[in-house]
């Protein structure tokens, strides 16, 4: 299993903007996934957990540990996409183990919109 490196991730604004603008969508348990093609050649995680919807910043960075971890046990699925995790208010209902179903859940729906060629 691959480390989660900092190439994996997103950190440019520009980025994230190409994400929340043309992204392809899927909303459930307390998380919304944003997808869109890259470039770069390996799939890109990027993260807005809103301090509005988790107000202790443990309970934030636990979720983004979460996101973190699922991500990269299955980073090898994916195709060139640029990937943004963003928190809805109903994350704050669920534990760990709910947040890594929904996951899973998000994951195969995301392997199946793009599927690699």
């Amino acid at each position: 299993m691959a480390k989660f490196s900092r190439a994996m991730r997103m950190n440019s604004p520009r980025d994230f903007s190409r994400v929340f603008r043309s992204g392809k969508r899927t909303v459930g348990g307390g998380l919304t996934v944003l997808t869109v093609e890259n470039s770069v050649g390996y799939p890109r995680l990027g993260l807005a957990v809103a301090k509005k919807h988790l107000k202790l910043a443990c309970h934030r960075n636990r979720l983004k540990r979460i996101i973190r971890d699922s991500f990269r046990q299955n980073q090898s699925d994916f195709a060139n996409i640029d990937i943004v995790v963003l928190s809805r208010a109903e994350v704050k209902q669920r534990d760990s183990e709910q947040i890594r179903t929904a996951l899973e859940r998000h994951w195969l729906t995301v392997v199946t919109q793009w599927q690699k060629s």
